[in-house]
């Protein structure tokens, strides 16, 4: 019997799949198109919110301890001495967010897209009365079929890897804000480090995340791994005592970026339409975690909007998918607002500025309703404090 699709997906990261999986349970055929792996081993881990954790359970794709690591506590530090405290308990949960080893949650969703007979995994784009394009920030399809993506390119590149250290580091997600001499410039650049928890509960294992300059990036990448790690421990001041590279290390540019529109019609092609999501529509800067998340929402709200159609608009109707791309874009247009002035708030040198960051930084921690509240939208949770329904339930 043939098979013929209700729905393409381009893509198949951990937004496709998990978008197959859901438009599947809607009893809708799903041709999703998948590639051969390329690179090497990946270091990357998503935080997630209680959002993707609700989503993902309720597919039975949450990973199982030690490749899902509860967050408790994170720690955030300033230059000359701000600090941001976060905690669950005063938030009244049990967990701020999970961090998530990549490789695992891409082989659990793999293995239920396997078992789903809604879902044909196919090497190449087959027609569609609507194609979703989850190929990520670098997507052919999108810059196939017109749609600009406007780019902003910060003048940092992510230096990641995982680290084996010599201290546990007891569920806290550790971030610093500061500065570092880079090769060429005669003035110091400012970075963002984070290191995230991994190996579960009681784990010394970390997640790095290390936004630099391009140069200094060059650097890092090209020194030996013990010197590495000995540069990585005084710029973390010790805090997990001595360290080791558990992994090789990537690198890649960093960007706010967004698509100037996120659906149309397919060109040349009568009654097919597409829609963008994930990285495909968007590109955040990493230092709020927010980029996984973000994507997932998108799977989550298109899921709801194609649930809610009325019986008779087709899957291609541009009205419909208007519905997806207004609720989308004014979430993702808010969080790239507050990356990108992060970003830029900290990147800023001298005294004065500084004395701004720590003065903000300070207010902030003691702001109370105001902490709450951004604490809460970072979560998951919607504006009135309820946890974003999942795609799979009726809302």
């Amino acid at each position: 019997m043939a098979f013929n699709p209700d729905i393409c997906i381009r893509g198949a990261g951990i937004v496709g799949r998990t978008l197959a999986l859901l438009l599947a349970r809607e009893r809708l055929n799903v041709a999703l198109v998948d590639s051969p792996p390329t690179g090497g081993a990946d270091v990357r881990a998503y935080s997630l919110n209680g959002a993707a954790m609700a989503l993902l359970q309720d597919l039975r794709c949450w990973p199982n301890s030690p490749t899902v690591t509860p967050v408790h506590h994170m720690h955030i530090f300033g230059d000359h001495g701000a600090r941001l405290n976060f905690g669950a308990r005063e938030q009244g949960v049990g967990e701020l967010n999970w961090m998530v080893d990549v490789p695992v949650l891409q082989a659990l969703l793999a293995q239920a897209v396997q078992f789903q007979p809604h879902i044909e995994v196919v090497t190449a784009p087959v027609s569609a009365p609507l194609t979703v394009v989850c190929e990520g920030r670098a997507s052919q399809t999108r810059a196939e079929w017109g749609v600009g993506f406007e780019i902003t390119h910060y003048e940092q590149h992510a230096v990641a890897t995982r680290v084996q250290c010599e201290r546990p580091h007891g569920g806290i997600a550790r971030q610093w804000f500061g500065w570092s001499p880079v090769p060429g410039l005669s003035q110091q650049q400012a970075h963002v480090l984070a290191l995230l928890p991994m190996g579960g509960e009681g784990g010394h294992e970390v997640a790095l995340v290390w936004s630099v300059h391009p140069l200094r990036a060059q650097e890092l990448m090209a020194l030996p791994a013990d010197v590495f790690a000995a540069d990585l421990a005084l710029a973390c001041d010790h805090a997990l005592g001595g360290m080791q590279l558990s992994a090789e290390r990537a690198v890649w540019p960093l960007q706010l970026a967004r698509a100037e529109r996120w659906i149309g019609a397919v060109p040349g092609v009568a009654q097919q339409s597409f829609a963008l999501a994930g990285d495909a529509a968007h590109a955040l800067h990493p230092l709020a975690g927010q980029g996984l998340n973000v994507g997932l929402a998108d799977v989550a709200e298109l899921v709801k909007v194609i649930r809610a159609k009325e019986f008779w608009r087709p899957l291609h109707d541009l009205k419909l998918l208007r519905r997806y791309e207004r609720a989308r874009q004014a979430d993702v247009k808010a969080m790239g607002f507050v990356t990108d002035g992060l970003q830029r708030l900290f990147a800023q040198p001298g005294p004065v500025w500084q004395n701004l960051r720590n003065w903000g930084m300070r207010g902030f921690d003691r702001s109370g309703p105001l902490k709450h509240w951004m604490t809460q939208r970072a979560m998951g949770h919607s504006a009135d404090g309820a946890m974003a329904p999942s795609p799979a339930e009726p809302s």
